[in-house]
């Protein structure tokens, strides 16, 4: 297994015997607050103004559906494959190569900074770049192995079924960057009205 490290490299176990089972189909959810803040979470949140957007939904697959031969629709719908990297990670291109050879529809995440590392950790268990999730799956480090055992278990075609036109999406944050509420300016106060100002009398004295 091969894989680069966000802060420090360590060795991953890999359990090929786990590969014949089904992938667990466990929901993972990603949480916007109203501040912006992002957190992930594997149980639904209870607050009810927060943006809340399954991990494991059809959202997160790599292209719509209609793009997709329908034979591969099912199984991007219940096992989408999502591929996090890191910048200038060896690893990461390979497995990157290997599943478009296989003809896998994935969206890539590009994890860049701490902020982004902690998602990851919190998603997956690791920093480790690239990580495959397939579902809620987490593969951990490149294995040409590994990775073709999982998809093999969720019902991915060993040969690529995707037609000779498709396009697979460029890399993307992690986090989708959000632009700072701008302050709207004051408005200046409305002049008095020189009408309702009541008059001086005689005496200097306002009434």
């Amino acid at each position: 297994m091969r894989h680069c490290r966000f802060h420090r490299a360590r060795q991953l176990g890999l359990v090929l015997a786990l590969a014949a089972l089904c992938l667990p189909a466990h929901a993972l959810y990603k949480v916007v607050d109203p501040d912006g803040k992002v957190t992930y979470t594997d149980r639904p949140p209870s607050t009810s103004d927060a943006k809340v957007t399954p991990l494991s939904a059809t959202s997160s697959s790599a292209a719509p559906q209609d793009s997709l031969p329908f034979e591969l629709r099912p199984i991007v719908s219940r096992y989408p494959v999502t591929l996090y990297v890191s910048a200038d990670c060896t690893p990461c291109d390979e497995g990157r190569k290997m599943l478009r050879q296989r003809g896998i529809p994935f969206a890539e995440k590009l994890v860049t900074t701490v902020e982004e590392g902690d998602a990851l950790l919190r998603l997956s268990g690791s920093r480790d770049a690239p990580t495959l999730m397939i579902g809620a799956q987490p593969l951990r480090g490149f294995s040409a192995t590994s990775w073709n055992a999982y998809l093999d278990a969720a019902g991915y075609p060993q040969d690529s079924k995707l037609p000779p036109n498709y396009q697979y999406p460029a890399a993307g944050p992690m986090i989708e960057k959000r632009e700072p509420v701008r302050q709207a300016a004051p408005r200046p106060a409305p002049a008095p009205d020189q009408a309702a100002v009541p008059l001086p009398s005689a005496s200097g004295i306002r009434f």
